[in-house]
């Protein structure tokens, strides 16, 4: 008997919740490994890039292991979670971090201000701006989880954003490149459909 073919690569980015994502996959009966291995990373159908922690030490790693450079090259789908989305763009004001360059656009700090505290830690609402698979079968003001202290600005790339005292970008999609700000192995059947529509975005051959 073989086992069920790799449906998508999990980039080891030294984040605790990598178990978590793992789980949600199963959950939707994709099978997946975990990888820092440029060759596994670049061969895999799909790719997810979670995060959690600062940009700068994030970068660090990546750039340690050169998976800065593997992850800029990929042509398979792409989908960068949390600090993982904020990666992708060119730069983080979190330690002045240059960032893959993926996104033409900085991630900046979120202000706080009366009833809105940093982090934004919970649940909030997305609203779509664009027509992407990644959001097929989810309405407007679907309730997603959150949990971060900086945020992308809204760009033509944005595909929905939330709002936390202005308008922030909570998914993106740039080319096989796509992200959620929010964390969707967190996120109940909202999150689940987002995951299970990355999983039917066509794979690398």
């Amino acid at each position: 008997m073989t086992a069920d073919p790799i449906q998508a690569v999990i980039v080891d980015s030294g984040g605790a919740n990598l178990a978590s994502l793992q789980f949600a996959l199963e959950r939707l009966g994709a099978r997946s490994v975990v990888s820092t291995d440029g060759e596994v990373i670049r061969h895999a159908p799909r790719v997810l890039l979670p995060g959690v922690g600062s940009a700068q030490d994030a970068m660090a790693r990546l750039r340690a292991t050169g998976l800065d450079r593997v992850l800029r090259e990929l042509r398979q789908p792409v989908l960068g979670i949390c600090l993982g989305m904020q990666l992708l763009y060119r730069s983080s004001e979190e330690g002045d971090t240059p960032c893959l360059g993926i996104l033409p656009a900085t991630v900046r700090r979120l202000e706080p201000a009366r009833g809105r505290p940093v982090p934004h830690m919970g649940w909030n609402r997305i609203r779509a701006c664009r027509d992407v698979a990644l959001l097929e079968g989810l309405e407007d003001g679907e309730h997603l989880y959150f949990v971060h202290s900086f945020a992308a600005p809204v760009t033509p790339d944005s595909a929905a954003v939330t709002d936390y005292g202005t308008d922030l970008t909570a998914v993106v999609q740039r080319d096989n490149f796509c992200g959620t700000q929010f964390h969707p192995e967190r996120s109940g059947k909202a999150g689940a459909r987002v995951l299970y529509n990355f999983l039917r975005l066509p794979a690398c051959s």
